[in-house]
Formats: structure tokens, sequence, C-alpha cells
């Protein structure tokens, strides 16, 4: 276990993005209840993940993580965990055959619900109010109760990741992931798209491969591994009463483990190395993620590492890169450098979204060629200092919403923002672009494995 560390060390340092509670009585009796409430996942989950992620970090798989902006009480529904579900799954698919590489599957889902801010408050027609923190700190109506942060809103939060945990477990153990039903996960407003008839192909030709197995003897009866996919949970781990009063130890190793979720990360907002986030996360032993924006120096970064993994444990750490599509390659070249020569391995990720977010019509958006062209331009460093793109970090939904401008196949429009602009924070991906995103990785990591190669030959 960490020495001079226990859940609650947090306390005594500096903290950010910390909601201001009007009861502090109430909210430490509501985090008294949720620490006798029993765990959402489990130590051996999350070390089952660690070990995924150290062989993406030694550059044999990949990692697709991604998921709601923030997730929100009002559109909780098992249609919308399903349809996200099955988004997800297509985008596994497509990375895992047309890439030939093992793809980790982690949600942004079941406990993404706090969110940072850039301002205390927020200010409509000379109203001014506290901003919109998640679900489950306030609500998202502008008005003045709404906006009170209530602790009532962390049991909400839990009872409604416990229920959406529940059927993603059922969904991915219980035969929806069934590889042959992969032509069943394609979502119906994407029929007739040229992302939808790409997908058919490489469905058609999976559906193929599974009666040539079965033909000889192998199917999902015989072999669980083609009925059933590890899926595992994600979420910023903001709200560090919350997150405290669901760390647990793990009765097998002793060890402390956050049981709110299988991976946590950092976010870039709250990553000062003696700050109360760091403190938190360096003491428990789920994988963890760190945000790295553009302000994040090569030297601090290594400090980071060194205090989150002082041990170089492989799999630990997943390094998640968000600069905007004209600074990956002034940024990330020098972290990368840093960080190898620290010795300390890593997953490498890129989060094309957050440093790509722009106003068009009032409304916040992300253009869809700044996406790519930030996934490309990630590809592109790694391939040039010879180290191992390892995964990428979206917003996305199943739905078919229109709050991401661009796409090649249906186009939203600028002036089509407002048509079916569902998000409770920050623009999401919709289906149709999630899957031509996935395509496109594919190709990127099929060039990367095919330039790893001539490099092992000319090195031989």
């Amino acid at each position: 276990m960490t020495k001079d560390w226990t859940p609650s060390t947090w306390r005594s340092k500096a903290i950010e993005q910390v909601p201001d509670y009007p009861d502090p009585a109430a909210l430490a009796e509501t985090e008294k209840r949720l620490a006798t409430f029993p765990p959402l996942v489990f130590a051996g989950e999350a070390r089952k993940l660690k070990r995924a992620l150290g062989e993406v970090a030694e550059g044999r798989g990949f990692l697709l993580q991604g998921g709601d902006c923030a997730e929100s009480f009002v559109e909780h529904g098992a249609d919308n965990i399903r349809d996200f579900f099955r988004a997800f799954l297509q985008m596994a698919v497509v990375l895992t055959f047309a890439a030939s590489s093992p793809v980790v599957k982690v949600g942004r889902i079941a406990g993404q619900f706090a969110k940072p801010r850039s301002s205390n408050s927020e200010t409509k027609n000379g109203v001014v109010l506290p901003s919109y923190r998640g679900d489950i700190i306030n609500g998202i109506e502008f008005d003045e109760t709404s906006r009170v942060p209530n602790p009532e809103r962390q049991e909400m939060a839990y009872r409604q990741s416990a229920a959406t945990l529940n059927l993603l477990r059922a969904f991915a153990q219980g035969g929806y992931a069934n590889l042959d039903n992969v032509h069943q996960w394609m979502l119906g407003f994407l029929s007739g798209s040229p992302q939808a008839e790409r997908y058919g192909e490489i469905a058609d030709r999976i559906s193929e491969t599974m009666n040539f197995m079965r033909a000889i003897g192998i199917n999902s009866e015989t072999h669980p591994s083609l009925r059933e996919t590890d899926f595992f949970t994600s979420h910023e781990a903001l709200l560090l009463g919350y997150e405290e009063a669901l760390t647990r130890v793990d009765s097998t190793s002793g060890e402390w483990y956050a049981t709110s979720g299988h991976m946590i990360w950092i976010g870039d907002r709250t990553r000062q190395l003696e700050n109360a986030h760091v403190e938190y996360c360096r003491g428990i032993r789920n994988p963890i993620g760190l945000k790295c924006g553009p302000s994040l120096e090569a030297d601090d970064l290594v400090r980071l590492l060194d205090r989150l993994n002082p041990n170089h444990e492989l799999g630990r750490m997943t390094l998640i890169t968000r600069f905007g599509h004209e600074r990956v390659e002034a940024h990330l070249p020098k972290l990368i450098r840093a960080v190898e020569q620290s010795g300390h391995k890593v997953v490498w990720s890129c989060d094309p979204m957050h440093g790509n977010t722009i106003t068009v019509n009032d409304y916040k958006t992300r253009p869809f060629d700044r996406i790519l062209a930030e996934v490309k331009a990630f590809f592109e460093v790694h391939q040039a200092e010879g180290t191992h793109p390892g995964g990428i970090h979206i917003e996305m939904t199943g739905k078919d919403v229109t709050e991401c401008t661009g796409g090649a196949a249906r186009p939203v429009l600028a002036e089509d923002l407002s048509d079916r602009y569902h998000t409770h924070c920050d623009p999401r991906l919709n289906a149709n672009q999630a899957l031509e995103l996935a395509f496109m990785v594919a190709e990127l990591v099929k060039e990367h494995h095919a330039g790893d190669r001539a490099a092992q030959v000319v090195n031989f």
C-alpha cells in the first residue's frame, strides 16, 4: 500500500473545480451513506484492464475509449445504453478486423457525471448563477434552485451507474456481443450510408469466417470469446468526496481501489502535482488516465508520472493528449521524448475533441475535419518518434444527433446544429461520424504496423 496515504489525504491539499455545497453537514451525511454502498466495480476487473493496457503500452493492442461528454439523469434508459453499446461494438469490430489489432474497449459511461468548468458562474440576460457542473452536482436548468449543488444527486448518480453497469455486463457477457450478431449491431438510421456499406462488407466476411469455424467444430458455445467481450468503464475523477466514499481495500491484495469505475482520469484543469486530485489518484491501484493539454510542460509530465506511478507499473498510466489539430506537432514530440527518456511505459491516446471546440450560430461544436486532422497528426508524430499510437479518446453517442459539424457520408451543416442538439455539455460525434472515424483510424493503425515491419526489416 502507498505510504502516508489514505483515501482522505487529498482533503489536506489545495483543490480546483470543487463545487460550493451550501450545507456541509448534508454533504458529509451523503458521503457517509455512500461509503456503506456496494462497490460498482471490482478490483479484479481493474487489474484485468491494467493487464490489457499493458499490452497496448507494449505496442500489442489499441485502446478505444469513448462515450458521453456528461451523462444525464433525464436521458438514462435501456435504449440509449443499447444504442451506444452497438455503435461502440461497430467501431471495435472495424478496428479489430481491418487493423488486425486487439482492441481494449473502455466506455465513458456509468460514472461520467461531473464536468470541470472554465468559470464558476454563468450569466444569461443579466442573471448570474453557478455554472452547471454535471448532474451529480447540480441541474442544467438555468434557475436558482437547479444550480445549487445538491449532495443527494450523488446517490442518484450511484444508482444510475449501478443500473447502467448491470445492463452493460448483460450485453457484454450475455450474448449480445456474439460475433454471430455482427449484422444486428447496425443502427437503423445508418442504413444506406457509405459507412454502413463498408461495415456490411466487414460483417459479411466475419459471418463467412464464423460459418467456416462452425463447420470445423469451433463455435460460440465451445469458445466463449466468440460470444463475449470485455467492456470496462471510466470517468473523470473530479468529485473527490464521491470517489473517497467508493474507495475500498481489496481483500485479496490489501490495496486500495476506486470502485466507482475501472479506470479514472485526471483532467487537464486538475493535474497540479501538489493538489488534491493527484494526491487521491496516487494511492489507488486502478489504471489512471492523465489529460495532457498545450500548457503541460515535459518536465512537469515526468514529475506527474513519477508521483502517480513510481514503480513504473505497466498498464498503470494512459496519457490522453488534447492539443487541437494545429498544435499537435508543437507539443506532442517533446512530451514523447521526455517520457521515453524517463523510462516510463505508458499508453499514448489521442483526444481529438477538446482542443477543437468552436462556436457556430451560438452552438458549441467541433468540426469533424479538425477531429480527423488531430488524429492523423497524432499518428504521424508517433511514426516519426518510433513510438506506439495506442488509442483514441472520444465523446460520442449512438444517437443521430447534430452536434459536430461535418462528416463525409451525411455531413452536419452549421444550419443543422439546432435540429438534434441534445448534449448536456460538449458536442459529441453521432454514430455515423464515429464509424467514419473508426475506419480512418483502422487505416492509420494498418499503416503504422506496416511502417514498423519495414523498420524491422531495415534494422535486421
